[in-house]
Parts: structure tokens; C-alpha cells; sequence
């Protein structure tokens, strides 16, 4: 994942309702949607954890003391942006729909497109 901003700011941060038969049009088995986008939430959510992790070790300090930490308006601004972004499930779930996931099935296991 390149940058996450780019890709979610037409995502509703909100749960939406879903139409299941256009899931199960998808796949024919609406298990295996679910698997499927299930299966990019947990890419999703580890690579939003990775670029945060990134992004927040630039303000990193080595001291351990209370009276030494300091605030950085940088790195707020940086949580509460990663904060609003939508869950990692409903990303999933508006890419699968779009057409955006590279499904690919390896005997009987179904890998996403960063497996």
C-alpha cells in the first residue's frame, strides 16, 4: 500500500449497509466473500499500522523521563488524521466491491492480492 490518503478519501468512514447478493455475485458464496475481504481488512490493517508506526518514529525520543516528554503538534495532527480513517473493514469491503482485489485461489486457500 502506497498511501493510504489517496485511496480512502471517497470511502464513507461510516458502516453502510450492503447489498449481499452483490457479494455473492462476486464469488457465488457469500462465505467466501466474507473470507475474501476478510482476508484484505487484515493486510489493510497491518500495513495502516506499519505507515503510522513509520510515520511516528520520526518524533520519537529516547528519553523515559515524564518531565521530558513533549508534545508535537506533528504527531498529533499525524494520530488524529490515522484516527478518522475508516475501519479497516469497510475499506475491505468497498475494494472488494469495486473490482480491486486480485483474488487468487491456491488449492483450497484464497489469497488477496498481498499475501
Amino acid at each position: 500500500m502506497s498511501d493510504i490518503r489517496s485511496r480512502v478519501q471517497t470511502i464513507e468512514p461510516s458502516a453502510q449497509p450492503q447489498n449481499v447478493r452483490q457479494m455473492v455475485a462476486k464469488t457465488g458464496n457469500i462465505y467466501e466473500s466474507l473470507v475474501i475481504i476478510s482476508k484484505r481488512a487484515d493486510q489493510l490493517t497491518k500495513s495502516i499500522k506499519h505507515e503510522l508506526k513509520e510515520k511516528l518514529e520520526e518524533f520519537a525520543t529516547t528519553t523515559d523521563t515524564i518531565e521530558e516528554v513533549q508534545e508535537n503538534k506533528e504527531q498529533i495532527e499525524i494520530s488524529k488524521y490515522y484516527e478518522k480513517l475508516p475501519n479497516a473493514a469497510i475499506i475491505a469491503t468497498h475494494e472488494f466491491l469495486a473490482n480491486e482485489i486480485v483474488i487468487k485461489e491456491v488449492g483450497a486457500e484464497v489469497k488477496t492480492e498481498e499475501d
